[in-house]
């Protein structure tokens, strides 16, 4: 049986999280993600299987090392679903700024 599985329970995880972190400024092999964490090669590597299920990272093959690259386009995904709670949390400042700049200084 094969698990469809979303952004969403991608970056659910802690050490997903930081492997997106580790490769927003460089493209990484499989074995240099792995040597930034104190888990087992194999556990990273089902991270890495996971995040590119979810299209978060892409692979690409250079000679005999396949090279992963963070995928910012499906970031968007939780740009776009963040994105109204940002909103409603900018109102809310904006008003209770308001509201205390209105209040006479004691």
């Amino acid at each position: 049986m094969e698990l469809r599985r979303d952004v969403f329970q991608a970056i659910a995880d802690p050490t997903r999280r930081s492997i997106l972190l580790l490769l927003t400024s460089q493209s990484l092999t499989a074995g240099t993600i792995a040597s930034n964490f104190d888990t087992a090669r194999p556990t990273v590597s089902k991270h890495l299987q996971i995040l590119t299920e979810c299209e978060l990272l892409k692979q690409e093959q250079k000679g005999r090392e396949i090279y992963y690259h963070f995928n910012p386009e499906k970031m968007k995904v939780i740009a776009d679903y963040i994105e109204p709670f940002r909103k409603m949390w900018e109102d809310r400042f904006t008003k209770l700024e308001i509201l205390m700049k209105s209040q006479p200084e004691i």
